[in-house]
């Protein structure tokens, strides 16, 4: 190989490559329109997403409660247990 290290194994022509130096680059750039659209991404799903989260959460309180009330024992089992 010569001495060529892995980048260096082949020279490739006609191919342009665009950089901005990392001390040009702001880190939260942006950031104020993207916290916009996220907000205004989350509104236009609320009525989709929370409904059925909604009914999953109350669904599954319900079984729950049903499932603990079933497990208890009744006390007239035992009335005449002495």
């Amino acid at each position: 190989m010569g001495g060529k290290r892995f980048g260096e194994l082949e020279r490739v022509t006609g191919v342009t490559f665009f950089r901005l130096s990392p001390y040009e680059q702001s880190p939260f750039a942006g950031i104020r329109e993207a916290s916009k659209r996220f907000i205004k991404r989350c509104r236009a799903e609320f009525f989709f997403i929370t409904p059925p989260f909604l009914c999953t959460y109350l669904l599954m309180e319900w079984a729950n409660a049903e499932y603990y009330k079933l497990q208890r024992k009744n006390p007239k089992d035992y009335e005449n247990d002495t």
